[in-house]
């Protein structure tokens, strides 16, 4: 499998990106069960599938985080609500971890608003 270059990725669409991530994961079993038994010609290929993934995964929250960004004040606290109450239902100690940090992130765009419109509103010192 040859490496992916990001922008043959950040050209893809989310469906695309996740369903090459699904294949790149995959492909990188494959080479760790063969790595295992000894069949493995190219180790390096385990290093590039690995860099793959990791390209997909950053692009991915790149652009979640764009579209968080172009929420407005109201829409990401009540994305906030609904992350926090989704951390009441689940049972999966990583799961609640990941959860918990989704809302610190959000929290902190949130925080950064606020302190971004308090410093557009303050008079400026002389």
């Amino acid at each position: 499998m040859k490496p992916m270059k990001p922008a043959d990725l950040r050209s893809m669409s989310d469906e695309q990106l996740a369903l090459t991530r699904k294949d790149t994961i995959k492909h990188l079993f494959q080479l760790n069960f063969q790595s295992a038994t000894d069949r493995l010609e190219t180790p390096s290929e385990i290093r590039k599938a690995k860099r793959d993934v990791a390209k997909i995964n950053t692009i991915t929250r790149e652009r979640e985080l764009q579209k968080l960004e172009a929420l407005n004040d109201e829409q990401l606290k009540q994305k906030l609500v609904e992350v926090k109450a989704s951390i009441r239902a689940l049972e999966v100690p990583s799961e609640v971890r990941q959860a918990r940090r989704h809302a610190a992130r959000l929290e902190g765009m949130l925080r950064k608003r606020e302190a971004a419109k308090k410093t557009k509103a303050a008079p400026a010192k002389k």
